[in-house]
């Protein structure tokens, strides 16, 4: 009995591709996220607000219910979490959920900054990190399936588009610009 490789090479192709197609969709996302780094926080979206307040003379710096107190005044829905003094008339609130306060205590200017989850991309860049150990057996597996799914797509046709001519262009075409960008940055 003859071995069909090549219906044997389409069907691995096929199947790897189907089974781990949530995978590669994970993975490229948190990629593009992770090149733009420089860009943008792929992974909390961060606002500054600035609120001017009214400080009383006889404000308490060391009772934590004056601070929660002001907290409220300047009405952040996230709660205390605790609280310092960086340094010399400055307070530092922390808050649930990442959030700050820092407030100049001498002329009342509060400079309120949240931070909740970027939907979707804090997600794909989570399981991107490799959250656990039977995670990150999966992702090695899928790493190991990509290695095949490249090279079984080599062969995946025939002829004058297959891997003897249109493939083997492609490729090593390919395969010259991963290198010149090693080369570029490598040195």
């Amino acid at each position: 009995m003859k071995i069909k490789w090549r219906k044997i090479n389409r069907v691995l192709h096929r199947d790897l591709g189907y089974f781990f197609t949530g995978m590669i969709i994970v993975y490229a996302l948190s990629g593009i996220a992770l090149n733009h780094l420089e860009d943008w926080n792929p992974n909390y979206v961060v606002n500054l607000e600035t609120k001017q307040l009214t400080i009383s003379e006889d404000f308490n710096k060391a009772d934590k219910k004056e601070i929660i107190s002001l907290v409220n005044k300047i009405g952040v829905s996230a709660e205390y979490k605790n609280h310092y003094f960086p340094e010399e008339g400055k307070l530092k609130v922390f808050l649930q959920k990442g959030s700050s306060i820092v407030v100049d205590l001498q002329s009342g200017e509060a400079t309120i900054e949240t931070i909740r989850k970027r939907p979707v991309f804090y997600q794909v860049n989570f399981l991107h990190y490799n959250p656990g150990k039977a995670y990150k057996w999966f992702a090695d597996i899928f790493a190991i399936a990509l290695i095949i799914l490249a090279v079984s797509g080599l062969f995946i046709l025939k002829g004058k588009n297959g891997i003897k001519r249109r493939g083997t262009i492609l490729a090593g075409f390919g395969i010259i610009i991963t290198i010149v960008f090693l080369i570029i940055y490598l040195n």
